[in-house]
C-alpha cells in the first residue's frame, strides 16, 4: 500500500515548493573525496617513472633561460653549465619535501575559503580564450563586458570555486594594461578565490600588489589568496617570463602551478609512460625552484595535457592516453606528497555538439578518478581552447556538480529510515508519497536542470528546445538575477587608484617593448 505523508501540512508542502523555486547559488564546499582512486601503476612502476625522471634531471638537465634563476641554482649548490641545470636527485627530494601538502585558499568572503590538497579538490573555469561564443551563439572577439559576464556566471554557479582570471581575452583594452582590468574584474564580480596573471614578471607583481590591497599586506604573507600559472616549454625548458612571474608569486607566499605544456608525440616521446617520465622531470624541476625562491612556499604540481593527431598535427582532447596520463600523474604527485593540478572538460569541437560533450565527459571522469586537487578549465573550453562557449560554460558547471556528487561517495545517514520505508510500502506499492521520499527526494538523486528527460511529446510541446538553447537561456537568466558582492568602498577606491596609476605608468601602445 501507499503510505500517506505523516504530519505533512499544506504549509509544509508550500514551503518546500517555494524553496525549490528559489535559485540556490550557494557555492559548494571544497570537494572532499569519498570514492577510491584509480591507480593503474603498481609501486614498482611508480618507482620506474621516478628513476627515469631523476635520470633526465641528472644527465640531460633542464634549461632555465633566466640569469636570476641560474644564479639562484648556483647558490643552492646545483650544477649549472650555460643555461642547463643538472639536479641531483637527493637535492631535488630535499627541496620538494618543503612544499606544503595541504593549505587553505582564502577568499574575499571567508565562508568561501577552501581547504586544499590531499583529498580536497576545487573546480576552476577555463581561461585564455581569444574568442567566445556569446549569448546569441556567435563566435567573436571578447570585450571587458564579456569577461565580466563570465566572472558573474562563475559567482552564480555553485560547483565553480573560483572566478579564475582572463576566461576570455578582452580585446577592447590595451594588452599592456589588460592584466590590471582582468584582475579587478575577478575581484569585483565575485567574492570567491581567483587566479592571477603571469604574462610577465611585472604583471605578476601588479597582481600580488592588488591582492595586498584587497586582503592586506601582512595577510597575504601567510595566507594563500590567488593562484599563478607558470607553463614550461616542453621538452625541458623554463623561460625568463615564467620564472620571473614565479618569483613574484613565491616571494609573497602565493601558490603557483608548475605546468609543463605537453603535446604528446610532438614535444614528448610518442608513448604514454615515457611522456609522463619527461613531464614529471619538468614539473619537479620547477617545483624545486619554488623552494629555492622561498622555502615552504605553496606550489602545485601542474601540467597541460594534449595528444597530437599524427596525421594532421592538431592537438586532441578526450583521448584514452590523456586519461591514462592523468591517472599516472595523480599517482606521481601523491608519491612526492604535493597537490596537483589538471585540466578538465576539454573539447576540440567547433560548436557545442556531441563531440564536445563526449570529449568533455571522458576527461571529467578520468580527472575525478585520478584524484586531482586543482581542477582547472572546468567550464566553457572548446575548439582546443580557442573559444569559451557561454552555453557550454553553464552545462560544464552542472556536470562538475554531478561529478562532485559522485566523488563525495555513498551516503549512509538515512539508511535505516529508508529501509523502514521498504517495510511500510511492501510488495507492489510505490514510494512517491512516503515521508522518507518527501524528506529526501531533492538530495537522493541528482536532477540535472539543463538536460531534458521528459517524453518526446512533452519536449515537442515545449518547443523542441535543445541543450544549447536551454543553456543560453540559463545564462541570460543568471545574468539577470546576478547581484554584485560589493567590495568595501575604501578597498575599491584603492584598487581603482592603483590601476589608474599603473595605467599612467604603462604606455598603452608600448605592449611589445616593455622590459618586464
Amino acid at each position: 500500500m501507499v503510505v500517506e505523508a505523516v504530519g505533512t501540512s499544506r504549509r509544509g508542502r508550500g514551503a518546500r515548493r517555494a524553496a525549490r523555486q528559489t535559485r540556490d547559488i550557494s557555492m559548494l564546499p571544497a570537494l572532499k573525496r569519498g570514492i577510491p582512486l584509480t591507480e593503474p601503476m603498481d609501486q614498482e612502476q611508480i618507482e620506474r617513472i621516478d628513476a627515469a625522471s631523476m635520470h633526465i634531471l641528472e644527465n640531460v638537465g633542464v634549461v632555465f633561460r633566466d640569469d636570476i634563476a641560474l644564479e639562484d641554482w648556483r647558490k643552492a649548490g646545483a650544477k649549472v653549465e650555460g643555461e642547463t641545470v643538472y639536479l641531483d636527485r637527493h637535492h631535488m627530494r630535499e627541496l620538494i619535501a618543503t612544499i606544503p601538502e595541504t593549505f587553505t585558499y582564502h577568499a574575499r568572503d571567508p565562508q568561501k575559503s577552501l581547504p586544499f590538497g590531499r583529498d580536497h579538490a576545487m573546480f576552476i573555469p577555463m581561461t585564455g580564450a581569444p574568442y567566445l561564443r556569446d549569448l546569441d551563439d556567435q563566435r567573436r572577439n571578447p570585450t571587458l563586458d564579456d569577461l565580466a559576464n563570465f566572472h558573474k556566471l562563475s559567482h552564480m554557479l555553485p560547483a565553480l570555486h573560483s572566478s579564475a582570471h582572463h576566461i576570455v581575452e578582452p580585446y577592447d583594452h590595451p594588452i599592456s594594461q589588460r592584466h590590471l582590468r582582468i584582475t579587478y574584474s575577478s575581484m569585483k564580480h565575485s567574492d570567491k578565490t581567483f587566479m592571477g596573471m603571469t604574462t610577465s614578471p611585472k604583471n605578476a607583481e601588479d597582481v600580488v600588489e592588488m591582492c595586498a590591497i584587497l586582503f592586506g599586506d601582512e595577510f597575504i604573507e601567510s595566507h594563500p589568496v590567488v593562484t599563478g600559472n607558470c607553463n614550461g616549454n616542453s621538452p625541458l625548458v623554463w623561460d625568463e617570463t615564467m620564472l620571473g612571474a614565479m618569483r613574484a608569486f613565491c616571494k609573497r607566499n602565493q601558490p603557483v602551478l608548475c605546468s609543463p605544456f605537453v603535446l604528446g608525440g610532438a614535444n614528448t616521446p610518442a608513448s604514454v609512460a615515457p611522456s609522463v617520465a619527461q613531464l614529471n622531470a619538468e614539473a619537479l624541476s620547477a617545483l624545486a625552484y619554488t623552494q629555492v625562491i622561498r622555502k615552504g612556499a605553496p606550489a602545485i604540481y601542474g601540467h597541460y595535457l594534449s595528444t597530437v593527431n599524427m596525421a594532421s598535427g592538431a592537438p586532441m582532447a578526450g583521448t584514452p592516453e590523456i586519461s591514462l596520463m592523468n591517472l599516472m600523474i595523480g599517482q606521481m604527485a601523491r608519491y612526492y606528497g604535493v597537490p596537483w593540478r589538471t585540466s578538465n572538460t576539454l573539447g576540440g569541437a567547433k560548436t557545442f555538439d556531441a563531440q564536445a560533450g563526449y570529449e568533455s565527459a571522458t576527461t571529467l571522469m578520468s580527472v575525478m578518478m585520478a584524484g586531482a586537487n586543482y581542477i582547472w578549465h572546468s567550464a566553457g573550453w572548446n575548439e582546443a581552447g580557442m573559444h569559451c562557449s557561454m552555453a557550454k560554460f553553464v552545462v560544464d558547471a552542472e556536470q562538475c556538480a554531478m561529478a562532485y556528487r559522485m566523488a563525495e561517495g555513498i551516503r549512509w545517514d538515512d539508511f535505516d529510515a529508508a529501509l523502514k520505508a521498504v517495510a511500510d510500502i511492501g510488495p507492489g506499492g510505490h514510494y512517491l508519497g512516503h515521508p522518507h521520499t518527501l524528506e529526501n527526494f531533492q538530495r537522493a538523486f541528482f536532477m540535472p536542470e539543463l538536460f531534458d528527460n521528459n517524453s518526446i511529446e512533452q519536449w515537442q510541446a515545449e518547443g523542441s528546445i535543445e541543450v544549447n538553447e536551454r543553456a543560453l537561456e540559463r545564462c541570460r537568466t543568471l545574468l539577470r538575477e546576478y547581484e554584485e558582492p560589493k567590495l568595501d568602498e575604501g578597498v575599491n577606491e584603492a584598487l581603482l587608484a592603483y590601476i589608474a596609476r599603473r595605467e599612467r605608468e604603462i604606455p598603452a601602445a608600448d605592449a611589445l617593448n616593455q622590459e618586464y
